[in-house]
C-alpha cells in the first residue's frame, strides 16, 4: 500500500510517498481502507516533533479519517467487514490502509459522505464540547470567535448560531470575516497581524467592545498569541474565555483581569474528554448528527488533495490559507 511518511523532523516538504507493507489487525483492532483524511494543525506540529504525541518514525501524519472496514482482529464485535467508519487516530491516517483499535472508530451513517465525515469529528467535536460543556453558552449570549474562518473556528460559528448565541467573527482578512458571516455570524471584524503592540492590543479590545455593543460573554480562542489579553479585557462580567489552541503562540495573561471581571479562563482538551467520558462524547456526537441532518451544521471543505499531494494540504493549513477544512482523498 502507499503511505505518506515522516522519516525525519521537518516541514511538509520532508514528507515522502512510499510503498509499505499492509498492516494486520491484532486483537481488538480493525483494518480500515482509508477514503478521506481531515487535515488539522496537529499534523503540521507532529511532523516537526512539536506536538505532545510523538510517534516512532517512520510514521504517517493524519489523525482524522473515514473509510471502510477491511478486516477485523480477534474479539471485535462492534464492527464487521464492509462497515463504514470514521474517527480519530492520532496519526497514521495518510495511508491507503490503517490499523486502529476498534474503540477509536464510530459508525458512519449513510447520510454523511466520507469527505465530510473526515472533516467533522475533530473540529465540530472540539467546538461542540467547548461551547456546550466548557463554556456552557446560553441562548442570547454574545460569542466572539477568534480565527473564525479556520476549521475549529468555522465550526464554532455554526454551532454558536445553532445554540442561539449572537456570534461575532474575528479573522485576519475581510474575505475570511465575510466567509464566517456567510456561515451565520451576525457581524465581524479584521484583527491585525500578530505580534501586536500595546497600542494595537488596546485598540483591539475597544474594537471588540464596539462591534459587540459593550462586550462579549464567551470568547472562543483558537489563535492565542497577542489576541488573548485584549479579548479577555472585552469580556462581560462572569464571562468565559475558552482556550482552544495557539497557532499564534502561547499567550501570557494578567490574572488580575479574572478578579476584576469575575470571569473564567477555561481549558478545552477535547481528546482527553473523549477518553475520560465516552458516554458524554457519544451524546455529543449524536447531537452533532442531529444538527447535521437538520441542516444547521455542514463541514465546509475548502480544498481537496490526492494522497500524493498530502504535503501541500498540510502546507496550506499551516500557512492559514484554508477557509474551513482541507481534506486528503484516497
Amino acid at each position: 500500500m502507499r503511505a505518506i511518511l515522516s522519516k525525519t523532523p521537518g516541514l511538509p516538504d520532508t514528507l515522502v510517498l512510499e510503498d509499505v507493507p499492509s498492516p494486520t489487525p491484532k486483537a481488538g483492532e480493525i483494518l480500515i481502507s482509508v477514503k478521506a483524511v481531515g487535515v488539522n494543525f496537529p499534523d503540521f506540529l507532529i511532523i516537526q516533533d512539536m506536538y505532545q504525541y510523538k510517534p516512532q518514525r517512520p510514521f504517517s501524519p493524519g489523525g482524522e479519517i473515514s473509510g471502510v472496514v477491511k478486516a477485523i482482529g480477534d474479539g471485535v464485535t462492534e464492527f464487521k467487514v464492509g462497515d463504514k467508519v470514521f474517527g480519530s487516530t492520532g496519526a497514521g491516517g495518510m495511508a491507503e490502509e490503517i490499523v486502529v483499535h476498534a474503540s477509536r472508530m464510530n459508525a458512519l451513517p449513510d447520510f454523511m459522505p466520507f469527505e465530510e465525515a473526515a472533516a467533522l469529528l475533530m473540529t465540530y467535536g472540539t467546538s461542540h464540547y467547548a461551547l456546550k460543556d466548557r463554556g456552557k453558552i446560553q441562548k442570547g449570549e454574545k460569542l466572539l470567535v477568534l480565527g473564525a474562518a479556520g476549521g475549529v473556528g468555522l465550526a464554532a460559528v455554526e454551532l454558536g448560531v445553532a445554540m442561539g448565541a449572537e456570534v461575532i467573527a474575528a479573522a485576519s482578512s475581510q474575505e475570511k470575516v465575510d466567509f464566517a458571516i456567510s456561515k451565520g455570524a451576525s457581524k465581524g471584524f479584521v484583527y491585525p497581524q500578530n505580534p501586536l503592540s500595546k497600542d494595537q492590543q488596546r485598540t483591539l479590545s475597544e474594537t471588540i467592545k464596539e462591534v459587540s455593543g459593550g462586550g462579549v460573554d464567551v470568547v472562543y480562542d483558537g489563535v492565542g498569541g497577542d489576541y488573548a489579553e485584549p479579548a479577555v479585557r472585552a469580556l462581560n462580567w462572569d464571562g468565559r474565555f475558552l482556550v482552544i489552541g495557539f497557532p499564534a503562540g502561547i499567550p501570557k495573561l494578567p490574572l488580575n483581569l479574572t478578579l476584576l471581571k469575575s470571569c473564567q479562563i477555561v481549558g478545552v482538551f477535547w481528546g482527553a474528554f473523549v477518553a475520560r467520558d465516552p458516554k458524554g462524547h457519544a451524546d455529543n456526537l449524536a447531537d452533532l448528527f442531529r444538527l447535521y441532518q437538520a441542516g444547521k451544521i455542514k463541514p465546509h471543505i475548502s480544498n481537496r488533495y490526492p494522497l500524493e499531494r498530502a504535503a501541500d494540504a498540510i502546507k496550506e493549513l499551516s500557512e492559514r490559507r484554508a477557509m474551513g477544512k482541507v481534506v486528503v482523498t484516497i
